[in-house]
């Protein structure tokens, strides 16, 4: 291919450089991070990194490795749910809910986004995870979400990591932009693109790697929306060889394909903060207590002897069973003592004090609740629910925005240029398309768990009045026929084992008509004697 423009090349590698460099104070905690707790992207951030080597020489305690990996769990478990439908689709006018095709149509389209991102080809869940843990150790995650290319139809996910990913922000704080410089075999470049270089093509170790720049940015000079080409699509997508400066694809994409979210982030700074930054002076601290645990223990169990210099050291035998002559004298007082230690059972209840920092700061503490205590009552199921819900709020927020949401709508866009989402009604067409996403993940569930915790707060206050005054009309006030249902929603019990107002309904009715044959069964006698007695 030819020789990529001077201009365009030097500029986007400059504007690489650049943004690395501005982050050097970032990559220099997320490279102490990842030597304590993350040992698979040890030397990533410096480039440093040899591939099979171990870098676990300063972990000393796995606290923080382990609460990492649950951190990444609890997220996926409480956003992404495998097992369920963690959201649906809705038309943004609540009036065109009321169309029973508008409705079919958004269910149909929530079940194929399903369908072909939990596709075992699409790979979502290990790339996840991923993520997560990302999010949890640096406080910034990327997500590529592109077509599944080699004929087949359908999604691909790829977590990238933070040390080849770079992004800017647009004036309202959206990411807009984002360069991944990585390397890529001999192998990999003849099969992903149409054509490479001379050099590549006549290199004969397929195993041999190439540093290459991918950029996606906003297309502004050349965009014409109704071209069918890449200069129609918003952004420009383009691959770079940095060896030589050959542009290997220039192309686009109508939407943003990574899902980049932070953890927390400060004002004045792109890239976010993590559980892990927050605690790593906790987890320096916590590592070096184990240290000292680890040598005061040795000195316990193998004690360092203090003997007189007179020769009784000589011979002297550690075996068990063994006899030393002239180890204690005639009253016998020892002559060979051991030295005293400090105590290990103070450094290990330090070490508890961070642990349960670092816990905390990962949330695992958070889910510990329902656990503690498993006999609790219904009423206290859902306080601490709520509890959690109210916890969890701001970084459930921000990913739902950051990261969840961006990612739909690019599935959306990817399948429905692919000719896969089914014909949009023509009222949902009128409105141009305009749909919104509704959370049902579990979290989402805790967080609405206030209305059903202010209820069995409510009924509980009830029930006090009517076991006093012995009158049942407070409870009047409950619609359980409106209460029963939204409850088991927010517990999320499964729609399949709710039965439906009509079959409520019917077994209402035939339960009247058997009290009604009951009374007139238990009625029958006195009629009877009453007609007798007419007589």
């Amino acid at each position: 291919m030819e020789k990529m423009q001077e201009g365009k090349y030097a500029n986007i590698v400059k504007k690489v450089d650049d943004l690395v460099s501005d982050r050097i104070n970032f990559e220099n905690q997320w490279q102490e991070i990842a030597e304590r707790i993350d040992p698979a992207s040890s030397g990533l951030f410096r480039g440093s990194r040899t591939k099979g080597s171990k870098n676990t020489e300063l972990m000393f305690d796995s606290t923080a490795t382990i609460a990492l990996q649950r951190f990444a769990a609890i997220l996926d478990s409480l956003l992404t749910p495998r097992n369920q439908t963690w959201h649906r689709l809705s038309a943004s006018d609540p009036y065109l809910m009321k169309s029973k095709n508008v409705r079919l149509y958004f269910e149909e389209v929530n079940g194929l986004l399903f369908k072909y991102r939990y596709a075992p080809v699409a790979n979502f869940s290990s790339q996840n995870q991923k993520d997560f843990m990302s999010l949890g150790a640096y406080g910034t995650s990327g997500m590529f979400i592109d077509e599944l290319r080699g004929g087949s139809v359908g999604l691909r996910y790829k977590n990238v990591h933070l040390s080849e990913l770079s992004f800017c922000e647009n004036h309202q704080g959206i990411v807009e932009e984002a360069y991944r410089k990585f390397k890529m075999t001999v192998s990999q470049l003849e099969k992903r693109f149409k054509t490479v270089p001379e050099k590549v093509r006549e290199e004969k170790n397929k195993q041999r790697e190439f540093e290459v720049i991918h950029a996606v940015y906003p297309r502004i000079e050349g965009y014409d929306p109704n071209r069918l080409d890449a200069r129609g699509m918003k952004y420009v997508s383009c691959y770079i060889l940095c060896d030589g400066g050959f542009e290997l694809e220039d192309g686009g994409f109508n939407s943003f394909p990574y899902a980049i979210s932070r953890y927390e982030q400060s004002p004045i700074e792109v890239y976010g903060r993590s559980p892990a930054m927050m605690v790593l002076p906790t987890i320096k601290v916590l590592n070096e207590q184990k240290k000292t645990i680890l040598k005061q223990g040795q000195r316990t169990v193998d004690p360092i002897l203090l003997v007189h210099d007179d020769g009784i050291a000589d011979g002297f035998s550690m075996r068990s069973g063994a006899l030393n002559i002239g180890g204690v004298n005639a009253d016998g007082r020892e002559l060979v003592k051991a030295l005293q230690v400090g105590r290990v059972d103070i450094g290990r209840d330090l070490m508890e004090d961070e642990r349960a920092i670092i816990k905390d700061a990962f949330l695992t503490s958070v889910f510990q609740i329902l656990t503690e205590n498993p006999r609790m009552t219904a009423a206290e199921v859902m306080e601490r629910t709520k509890e959690k819900g109210m916890l969890l709020a701001p970084t459930i927020g921000r990913q739902h925005t950051e990261k969840l949401g961006p990612t739909i709508e690019r599935e959306i866009d990817i399948l429905s240029r692919k000719g896969i989402l089914p014909p949009m009604p023509q009222e949902l067409i009128e409105a141009r398309g305009e749909y919104r996403i509704e959370y049902d993940s579990p979290i989402s569930r805790a967080q609405r768990a206030e209305e059903a915790a202010g209820l069995m707060r409510t009924v509980e206050n009830a029930l006090a009045v009517v076991n006093v005054t012995q009158n049942p009309e407070p409870l009047d006030f409950f619609n359980w026929d409106v209460i029963t249902p939204e409850i088991a929603s927010i517990n999320g019990t499964p729609e399949r084992w709710i039965r439906s107002m009509d079959s409520v309904q019917q077994i209402r009715q035939g339960r009247a008509q058997m009290q009604q044959e009951q009374m007139a069964i238990q009625a029958g006698p006195s009629i009877a004697a009453v007609a007798k007695a007419a007589k």
